[in-house]
This record gives structure tokens, C-alpha cells and sequence, in this order.
């Protein structure tokens, strides 16, 4: 796990690497809680809480770039590496892409606001960012649905489980060897035992209401791919937009 320190006060930048997927590092903001002072006057440190991060490369100071490039191709190798996608030639950009019905439009209104191409690069002439080969499929389907499907976890899926899980299983482990020495803790192993943890606990959880959600103590990929494949969760990962940062849709996530 790599550290850096964020340009927000009191938290930094930290990446979670994958397990199954070595080359998977997922982004959180990792906030530093100030102690606590408790009824008898003791101070008590408090351990930094995680939080999702959406942020992208730009928030890591140890991120340099070029915005007239885009963003990096996260993705990329992921999407290339399964081997079922292939390059076309794509077509010229229009003046409808930019949303003008016609040339003319677009040069008066690029007339009303004039700038240099490096500070308003356009795609097709000078100045213009680097261009991707668009990517489509040479076969099957190049969903993460159908991936799920062929019972295959994807780079995407692992990443989603890290970034939804919040690392909370495995702080949750920490928090029992602590508990006991020799790893034999008084507390059961799941958090939907009614008081797993002392209720002043970071870990303890109230049993509350699923109200038919199928959430478990821990998010894993197999669980992110079999909502996937079930239909019960969306993941938007598009062959030709490998910037994007794997997140998923559903009612077992954070994202409803």
C-alpha cells in the first residue's frame, strides 16, 4: 500500500492493492481523527478513517500530468489483455459532437470567444490532445454482464469489492487479535451477531433492517460478480473510455 499525502488538511491519498488482480490499486482518502477525550480524562487515540475517493489522479501530489493529454488510461492493459476487443478507424469529429448544428455555427461561436488551440484544442487540427484508436468488439459481448456471466472476475470486479468494502473485514480482524493476544476472541465473526463489538466501538454495528437487501459482512469480487451476472448490479466500464475508475451500481452497494 503507497501513501501520499493529499493536498486536503488532516487526510492523505492511499492505494489499496488487489489480491487476485496484482496490478488493481484502488484510491481512498484516509481522514486523521483527532483523540479522544473520555469521561475519566483519558486521552485516547483514535485510528484514521477511509472514505472513497473519486477524486482521480489529479488529487495525487505525486501525479504529474498534462490536461491537454487526459487523463490516464487506467484501464487500458485490463481492457486489452482479454484479447476480445480490436481497433477501427474511427470518423472526423463534427461540429455536432460539440452540439453546433452546422460549421457555421461552430465558427462564430469560436469567433465570439477566440483562443489559442493549445489553450482550446480542437481534435481534428493543431494543438489537438492525443487521440485513441476507438476499440470495439471482435466477437462476443465485451460487458462486464457477460464476463460475470462466464463466471470470470475481472480486474473491474476486484476493484469495485476493495473500493465498496472499505477494507472494514479486515480492520474488523485487526480489531479482534488485539482484543485477545492469542487471536482468541471473545467476539463472534460476524457482524450480524447482535453485539460483536462493545457498543462504544468503531466496529459495532446495529443489526437494523435489510429490508430484503443481501448484504454481507464483507464485499468481495466473487459477490460483486455474482450481482453482476444476476442482473442485480451494473457496472458502466466502457472499451473506450479506460480513464474511468471502476464503480458499480446495485442495491447491495453504496451506489443505488
Amino acid at each position: 500500500m503507497n501513501e501520499h499525502n493529499g493536498q486536503l488538511p488532516n487526510s492523505k491519498k492511499i492505494y489499496v492493492a488487489g489480491k487476485i488482480h496484482s496490478d488493481v490499486r484502488v484510491p481512498f482518502r484516509e481522514i486523521t481523527l483527532a483523540p479522544t477525550k473520555s469521561m475519566n480524562g483519558d486521552i485516547g487515540a483514535n485510528d484514521p478513517v477511509r472514505v472513497y475517493d473519486t477524486s482521480g489522479p489529479w488529487s495525487d501530489p505525486d501525479f504529474h500530468g498534462d490536461v491537454t493529454q487526459g487523463l490516464p488510461p487506467l484501464r487500458a492493459k485490463w481492457i486489452r489483455s482479454r484479447g476480445d476487443v480490436e481497433e477501427y478507424e474511427g470518423r472526423e469529429v463534427q461540429p455536432i459532437d460539440d452540439g453546433w448544428l452546422s460549421d457555421a455555427h461552430a465558427a462564430y461561436a469560436n469567433g465570439k470567444r477566440p483562443t489559442l488551440n493549445v489553450q482550446h484544442p480542437t481534435f481534428n487540427g493543431d494543438g489537438a490532445p492525443s487521440r485513441r484508436t476507438p476499440l470495439r468488439a471482435k466477437s462476443h459481448p465485451i460487458t462486464q454482464l457477460y464476463y460475470a456471466r462466464q463466471g470470470i472476475i475481472t480486474p473491474e470486479m476486484e476493484f469495485i469489492a476493495i473500493r465498496e468494502n472499505h477494507r472494514i473485514a479486515s480492520q474488523k480482524d485487526e480489531f479482534r487479535i488485539k482484543k485477545d493476544g492469542n487471536g482468541n476472541s471473545e467476539f463472534h465473526n460476524s457482524s450480524f451477531l447482535p453485539h460483536p463489538f462493545d457498543r462504544n466501538h468503531l466496529a459495532h454495528q446495529h443489526a437494523g433492517d435489510a429490508f430484503g437487501a443481501e448484504i454481507p459482512e464483507e464485499i468481495t469480487a466473487e459477490f460483486v460478480r455474482s450481482d453482476i451476472a444476476r442482473g442485480r448490479a451494473i457496472v458502466p466500464a466502457n472499451i473506450n473510455h479506460p480513464e474511468s475508475e471502476p464503480m458499480v451500481i446495485g442495491r447491495n452497494f453504496l451506489v443505488k
